[in-house]
């Protein structure tokens, strides 16, 4: 049974900036896109969401090590809240959002950038769009394995 089709967005978002990862409409794989100043991140995020027609959203929620939420995820909450805010007053979002774990995304990322040759001091461009490509990437292999987004669902008003 073939699925519909439509692409899929990943959001790291740390404190000074935000990296954007997308998918293929098949849902098949996550590549990066851009890594934004997090000042401005929501308004070019949502302007991307629009060009690209995504229909889900999955933002990066940083628990502890233990699994327990620390003060990292409000980060993740707050720039959710700020995305929806500028959705227009009449009717819902056009695409869904989850919040999924990404424990040690950034230490998976730095370590695949310098597997990969990069030198250390030339990660910080990247890393962020880095780490939102293997939020996403998981993301994607849970759908396929599962049949059901990954994550925790998210709508306006949750307050974590």
């Amino acid at each position: 049974m073939m699925s519909r089709r439509f692409v899929r967005i990943g959001v790291d978002v740390g404190d000074a900036r935000v990296g954007v990862a997308r998918s293929d409409a098949d849902g098949l794989l996550a590549t990066p896109v851009e890594t934004f100043p997090r000042a401005d991140a929501a308004s070019r995020l949502q302007a991307l969401i629009t060009e690209l027609e995504a229909e889900r959203l999955y933002v990066g929620k940083p628990r502890l090590l233990s699994g327990e939420e620390g003060t990292a995820v409000e980060k993740a909450h707050s720039f959710v809240s700020e995305l929806a805010d500028l959705e227009p007053i009449v009717g819902e979002p056009d695409y869904d959002v989850y919040l999924v774990d990404e424990r040690l995304s950034t230490v998976s990322a730095h370590r695949a950038l310098r597997d990969s040759g990069r030198r250390h001091r030339t990660h910080r461009p990247v890393i962020d769009q880095v780490a939102a490509v293997m939020i996403l990437q998981t993301a994607l292999d849970f759908e396929r394995a599962r049949g059901a987004a990954a994550g925790e669902p998210w709508s306006p008003g949750d307050s974590h």
